[in-house]
């Protein structure tokens, strides 16, 4: 039931979705999926990551049916496509596998096992969607929000020793492999999310049930609830307001030499095609649901997941997408996000409460801090620097200290019959003793 609510609910949104994108002239997310079925798809790693995902519930041999059943019919897509003259790409196959699979579910599976057919293939479509419902909140941000708060978060990340300027000048030094290195792992985040969520779920198809608490779930949540923050908080980025990118409409050509001026911020117009996608940084949220979830891993993935994290905020900053300030709220936007979908899994309790409630109050804060109080930020910046790392650090401890009193207890094994009883320490006894 709370699935089919869930289903609903997710589909009532993109009909909304939908209907905004079509009044300002462009797809919205039903449409753009639909024409995939067909059309060259815009990214095919990402359909194949959702067919990779929604096969963790199939036996091995239903694994390699449906993987080549996708690759067999790209392939022919290819060369009708390739022999038409048409745009060229892949990852139908993956979609039409998917697709698939929800009609075999629905049609020939029963109980148990159509709920879990049913649930994987909502997982692999969720990823898909959940990127192209993205895409259609970024145009909305844009149509709708004429004004940028760029020259706040700007001034109030003088406070943190303008970290993106800093950043960009070291990635420009280092073009065109650092660049190169770089765009890669920015480009394919839900590509690695992807790879993490399978070493999570591998289980699913033995013990026929996925895990009260997994990366997906944290992952979807953030890019459902960090859109609605963008409305809220429209900021463009420093490549764009103070960058080359931003054309006629950038407040300054300044980005990465040249730091921006102290002055009173103000809003700023701003064209109607740059998504208004900084605060928080979303990049930032979702490595940080990565890192979290891969310290349970094996030693290479954790090494992965570090490594994932630190080129994603080293890329966010260098290439000028996002401010100093954008980070630090995607942090505590991920470990709140993350604490609440645990305990929705785990079951709600009092440290659950108080953790959720503190990483809402304290990204509050930080929001206000940058709207309203910038000027004294930046004025102060030995003092407001480490105040705003330590309000994130805050959040860390108190996400590490709730995650400890969260884990299980070791549960010593049962004795089983014939085993020795636990020997009683014999007490010294001193030769007087003895004799007497």
């Amino acid at each position: 039931m709370l699935w089919a609510v869930a289903g609903v609910t997710l589909l009532a949104f993109l009909v909304v979705l939908e209907i905004v994108a079509q009044g300002y002239g462009e797809h919205g997310p039903i449409l753009n999926l639909s024409r995939e079925v067909i059309f060259a798809p815009h990214s095919g790693p990402l359909l194949y990551a959702g067919l990779a995902l929604m096969m963790v519930v199939l036996t091995w041999r239903e694994r390699f049916v449906a993987a080549g059943a996708a690759v067999g019919i790209d392939v022919v897509l290819w060369l009708v496509r390739w022999a038409a003259g048409a745009e060229m790409n892949f990852g139908n196959g993956a979609l039409w596998v998917l697709i698939g699979c929800a009609v075999l579910a629905l049609t020939r599976r029963t109980g148990p096992d159509r709920a879990l057919l049913l649930k994987g293939t909502g997982l692999g479509l969720l990823l898909i969607g959940g990127h192209k419902t993205g895409d259609t909140w970024l145009l909305i941000t844009s149509k709708t929000r004429p004004d940028v708060l760029d020259p706040y978060v700007a001034v109030a990340d003088h406070a943190l020793g303008d970290p993106s300027w800093l950043v960009g000048r070291v990635v420009e030094a280092t073009d065109p492999v650092g660049g190169h290195l770089l765009g890669a792992v920015y480009g394919q985040l839900p590509l690695a999310a992807a790879v993490f969520a399978l070493y999570q779920l591998r289980h699913v198809a033995v013990e026929r049930r996925f895990p009260s608490h997994h990366l997906v779930r944290t992952f979807l949540v953030i890019g459902l609830l960090g859109p609605a923050i963008y409305m809220i908080f429209p900021v463009a980025g420093p490549v764009y307001a103070y960058g080359p990118d931003g054309g006629p409409w950038a407040a300054a050509d300044l980005w990465p030499h040249t730091l921006p001026p102290i002055t009173a911020p103000h809003p700023i117009p701003f064209d109607e095609i740059t998504p208004r996608n900084c605060m928080p940084s979303l990049h930032t949220a979702w490595t940080t649901a990565i890192f979290l979830h891969s310290r349970k891993g094996s030693r290479p993935l954790r090494y992965a997941g570090t490594f994932w994290l630190a080129g994603t905020l080293t890329a966010t900053l260098g290439f000028g997408y996002h401010y100093g300030a954008d980070l630090i709220a995607g942090v505590v936007f991920a470990l709140t996000i993350d604490a609440g979908m645990r305990a929705l899994g785990r079951g709600w309790d009092g440290t659950a409460t108080r953790l959720v409630a503190y990483g809402t109050a304290v990204f509050t804060a930080l929001l206000l801090a940058y709207r309203f109080l910038p000027m004294q930020l930046a004025a102060h910046p030995w003092v407001s620097g480490p105040l705003l790392v330590l309000a994130m650090v805050s959040v860390i401890l108190a996400y590490v200290r709730a995650m400890r009193l969260w884990e299980p207890k070791p549960v010593p094994a049962p004795r089983q019959e014939g085993d020795a009883l636990p020997q009683e320490p014999i007490p010294a006894v001193s030769p007087l003793e003895n004799h007497v």
